[in-house]
């Protein structure tokens, strides 16, 4: 019952966050709430990078800046193409089928409007890919790569953007399977760089109390 419902908040908190109920730089108040509950919620989303944990100070909703966000980008971009390049020389129809399945969550998640799922999946696509390549340090380095822009993602991705992504994903897929290294470098490069140019930067005015954004 405790776990369900820290998993609520969670799912409360995202999502607050990513209809922008809670702006970058908001102090969470733990006032009217169970605060074993919330405590633990809140340390899960520290671990993904959404809220920021001070000693003495309390817990405020993260704030990545923009400059960051190119810098992820730039550093995935690097990485991310001769990952493509590999795994194209490599791709085995057990790997092509894993990310098969993969876009199909995808697709689903766009469906269903679940806006914090889609980004998950969105982004746990790189790290799958590194992941059938049986290289861990990469799969860890994008993992973290990607957490550090998470709420920017969350939070600027448009609905049209994330099923582009969706489609762009589909495509790279299809050059990994004809093992063409060349298109799979150019597609993963040209996906990355739209990700990039498609987060719209619009700022709202933030919710203060943490009780507003979960009721």
């Amino acid at each position: 019952m405790e776990t369900s419902s820290t998993h609520q908040i969670v799912e409360s908190l995202t999502r607050a966050i990513v209809e922008h109920r809670l702006h970058p730089g908001t102090k969470l108040a733990e006032q009217k709430l169970a605060r074993t509950l919330v405590r633990q919620a809140l340390f899960q989303l520290s671990q993904n990078r959404l809220i920021k944990l001070e000693p003495a100070r309390g817990a405020f909703v993260a704030a990545p800046s923009v400059e960051e966000a190119r810098q992820v980008f730039a550093v995935r971009r690097m990485l991310e193409a001769e990952m493509a390049r590999a795994f194209a020389r490599s791709a085995t129809p057990a790997g092509i089928k894993a990310l098969r399945e993969h876009v199909a969550q995808e697709k689903l998640a766009l469906q269903r409007q679940d806006v914090p799922s889609r980004t998950e999946l969105l982004g746990d696509f790189h790290v799958l890919m590194a992941e059938l390549m049986g290289n861990q340090v990469l799969a860890e380095l994008l993992r973290e790569l990607i957490s550090r822009c998470a709420l920017i993602t969350l939070m600027y991705q448009s609905t049209r953007a994330a099923e582009h992504s969706s489609e762009e994903h589909e495509e790279i897929v299809k050059a990994l399977a004809a093992k063409d290294e060349e298109r799979a470098v150019r597609l993963m490069n040209e996906h990355l760089l739209h990700v990039e140019e498609n987060l719209t930067f619009e700022r709202k005015q933030p919710a203060s109390e943490l009780s507003l954004a979960l009721g």
